[in-house]
């Protein structure tokens, strides 16, 4: 459930959600394998050891401590003070300033890859689009990815639908086919993206897996009691399939890249 709504006061409110939970989003969200960090620099054809990376929308740090850790030179960009507070406690080494991809605070044509890990979806790509190709550098590549869930799994298949009904959503629709998730990444068509999927799973408490999918924004602006009745309601399907209380979360990690 990535997609927001259109601009109004219910995707502001979406937005800024993430603040109030940072250090849930930090201890239950999902990582990210190093086969998407393979297909990053095969698509962009070059290494992001010793790279100028800047992460936009890097919450509390998760994709950007792995660019880091890949020998990437990173800064990390993050408009939200919850978010940034909790980034700046986990990754005290990273530099990070505040601000969007609507607005990047960067000079032009300084950046090697702009990568964006389950956060363009929250810009508004008119702006966002001619700001990517103003900060890259000639070569530099636009890197885009998001964990969506492996629909062919029957269990997952199932949750999915199960939440979607809830939320009146098409599964779907929110995790979008290639070809949707590029029109989406950028209408305009000034993008030539190259598009990968990379497969990857992790075992989880079954009560880890319930607090991922409560600090996602549609649960983080519900009232709690509605709420807690979903999870409630969750944690009873899941325990008839997963009996010992381990979750196997499986994920296709959507990417997509486009050079300059």
């Amino acid at each position: 459930m990535t997609t927001p709504p259109p601009a109004g006061p219910a995707h502001t409110a979406r937005a800024h959600s993430f603040n109030a939970a940072a250090a849930q989003y930090a201890a239950y969200r999902p990582s990210y394998p190093p086969a998407l960090f393979d297909a990053v620099e095969d698509a962009a054809g070059r290494s992001l050891t010793g790279a100028r990376v800047v992460d936009v929308g890097a919450g509390t740090g998760i994709s950007t401590s792995l660019l880091h850790a890949r020998g990437a030179e990173v800064l990390a960009v993050e408009p939200g003070e919850g978010m940034a507070a909790e980034f700046r406690r986990g990754n005290p080494a990273i530099p990070l300033v505040r601000g969007n991809g609507n607005a990047l605070p960067l000079a032009d044509a300084t950046t090697d890859f702009l990568t964006y890990a389950q956060s363009w979806h929250w810009t508004d790509t008119a702006h966002s689009v001619p700001e990517a190709l103003r900060v890259l550098r000639p070569g530099g590549a636009l890197a885009l990815w998001w964990n969506t869930e492996a629909l062919d799994i029957q269990w997952i298949a199932e949750a999915a639908d199960r939440g979607a009904r809830y939320f009146g959503l098409d599964p779907e629709v929110e995790q979008g086919k290639s070809g949707e998730r590029i029109r989406r990444a950028d209408p305009s068509g000034r993008l030539d993206f190259a598009y990968r999927e990379v497969r990857w799973s992790r075992q989880v408490p079954l009560e880890t897996h319930l607090a991922n999918l409560a600090s996602h924004s549609f649960f983080l602006v519900m009232d709690e009691p509605r709420r807690d009745a979903f999870l409630d309601a969750e944690r009873d399907h899941l325990l008839k399939v997963f009996p010992d209380g381990v979750v196997e979360e499986t994920y296709d990690v959507l990417l997509l890249v486009a050079k300059r």
